[in-house]
């Protein structure tokens, strides 16, 4: 009698799990419900301080050295910038050791994101479909960060951004 409770347990635990891992596998991955924002839009006006840590940082790699990109977003991060898109380069910008990709290099991002480099930034229009946020190439003859770069500039204009939210549980 026991045997025979416990096959049947375990058969009913079988087959529970069974139809629970077959609904996950077949299952989409849209969110059910109202999607939720992950950033709340906000405005920081022209004159006052534009701080790192509102700034989208987008990196790719045009070096021949693997990793790179995630290694310098790792670097940006520690000075307070959000961590965008990484991987290799596909746009015809080559530079020998970093450009940024955008249409006005007078942008405050821009402007703070140029900050943080060793090496002399290039500019060039964007040829690539890029996320939002300042977009970095970097090339082969990178030489890294400075220690000591600033993490907010004051800004020439108003400048809309996204202030992340971090959902609590």
């Amino acid at each position: 009698m026991t045997k025979t409770l416990t096959m049947m347990a375990a058969a009913i635990v079988f087959l529970a799990g069974t139809i629970v891992g077959v609904r996950l596998l077949i299952s989409g991955t849209e969110a059910s419900g109202a999607t939720e924002s992950t950033c709340r839009s906000s405005v920081v006006k022209k004159g006052a301080a534009l701080n790192s840590n509102v700034v989208r940082v987008n990196v790719f790699n045009a070096s021949v050295r693997s990793g790179l990109a995630n290694r310098v977003t790792i670097n940006l991060q520690a000075n307070g910038f959000l961590g965008g898109r990484i991987g290799n380069s596909t746009s015809k910008t080559k530079p020998r050791r970093v450009a940024i990709l955008t249409a006005d290099r007078k942008d405050p991002r821009v402007r703070l994101v140029a900050s943080q480099f060793r090496d002399k930034v290039s500019y060039a229009t964007p040829d690539i479909d890029v996320p939002s946020g300042v977009t970095v190439v970097i090339g082969n003859k990178f030489s890294g960060l400075k220690d000591n770069a600033r993490t907010s500039i004051k800004t020439n204009r108003d400048v809309a951004v996204c202030i992340p939210i971090v959902p609590l549980p």
